[in-house]
């Protein structure tokens, strides 16, 4: 596994929310360090910055003051273009539920992944082909014409996986995928989930899974919007 340099890094990291007396300090200079092929797991309690810290790192929002590099980039000036951009071809998205557009099939789901990025220039034949490649990596060619509201809540999870590699990202960022799947199915999705990070992806995933937890070479904690127990 290739860890020589940083992919991903926050300098002095903070979020606001709110505005007047009102005020919500999601984020309190946070600090950290990801190396390049690093399976990471941000934990702590609900509403004390998990989330924030994963949406700040991917360009999902920005942070009120800091900086956050990917691949030695600053994102944080960058333009909404120049951002949406780098979404595309460097970062996956996985979330707890699932974001399937509901009216295309597993295989629709993931070929429009590819015609949102505009450095991926496939004809439509060929965006079928490795949405169907993508689909058999996690089990779930035999599924390539079922709508979501078809399958089950692991099988879902599954096709946002190989949604998420449609482009060839870095970097997987996870917001709590297993959180809202029975056993069995969360079993499916995290043996799916080690087999792409044996690829040699960064994969960094929040969570309340204390086993999960267990398994990450990097494990962040994530307390009053601090970065406690950082182990690297």
């Amino acid at each position: 596994m290739d860890k020589e340099y940083s992919i991903i890094k926050t300098e002095g990291l903070e979020k606001l929310y709110g505005k007047g007396a009102v005020k919500t300090h999601a984020l309190k200079g946070v600090d950290i360090e990801i190396p390049t092929g690093a399976f990471t797991c941000i934990t702590g309690p609900s509403g004390h910055g998990k989330s924030t810290l994963l949406n700040l790192i991917g360009g999902l929002d920005k942070p009120t003051a800091g900086k956050v590099f990917i691949g030695g980039v600053d994102i944080t000036g960058l333009s909404n273009g120049k951002l949406a951009a780098i979404r595309a071809s460097k970062i996956g998205f996985v979330f707890q539920f699932f974001n399937l557009l509901q009216n295309l099939t597993a295989l629709e789901n993931i070929q429009t992944a590819m015609m949102l990025n505009p450095a991926i220039k496939l004809t439509s034949k060929a965006q079928k082909e490795k949405a169907a490649e993508l689909l058999e990596l996690v089990g779930l060619l035999n599924k390539a014409d079922a709508k979501p509201y078809e399958l089950s809540g692991g099988q879902q999870q599954r096709v946002s996986i190989a949604r998420a590699l449609a482009n060839n990202p870095d970097i997987l960022l996870m917001d709590e995928p297993t959180g809202n799947l029975d056993t069995e199915s969360e079993k499916e999705v995290l043996e799916h989930i080690f087999a792409v990070h044996k690829t040699g992806k960064t994969v960094i995933i929040v969570t309340h899974n204390d086993s999960l937890a267990k398994k990450a070479e990097l494990l962040l904690e994530i307390r009053d919007g601090r970065c406690l127990n950082y182990t690297p």
